[in-house]
């Protein structure tokens, strides 16, 4: 995504973030939200029963293909929302998501500890906006 549509960035005056970034100002291009997505294949089947790490790449990997379907990629992504049972795996989460998003520009995030999805077996749930050009 060029520089010209997204400013995404981290302010001086606030402390410096580890994987993600604090602001992300659009100025031109359109924008995309792509609702939560779980660890669902192409057939609906669970991916990754009981594993963080399996969940979150099957999640990344839905997320690829959602941003495909309107011209975009994972370098498109600007804010994601996790969604998580147990924040204890979160380095697991960060470790699959390394692999698929811009480290020198990862997009603004917020984590949040859940009591449950929607289904018991899911472990992650992952939304984001996405700003295509």
């Amino acid at each position: 995504m060029p520089e010209t549509n997204a400013r995404i960035f981290n302010p001086p005056d606030l402390h410096q973030p580890t994987g993600y970034s604090h602001v992300a100002e659009v100025t031109g291009g359109r924008i995309v939200f792509i609702s939560g997505q779980v660890a669902l294949n192409k057939k609906g089947e669970l991916v990754g029963k009981d594993d963080y790490s399996a969940q979150t790449r099957q999640i990344f990997e839905n997320l690829k293909t959602a941003l495909a379907a309107v011209g975009g990629t994972l370098n498109d992504i600007i804010k994601l929302n996790y969604y998580v049972v147990d924040l204890s795996h979160i380095t697991e989460i960060r470790t699959v998501r390394e692999t698929f998003l811009n480290r020198e520009r990862p997009p603004v995030s917020t984590a949040v500890e859940v009591g449950s999805l929607v289904r018991p077996e899911f472990l992650v749930e992952i939304e984001a906006v996405a700003l295509v050009h």
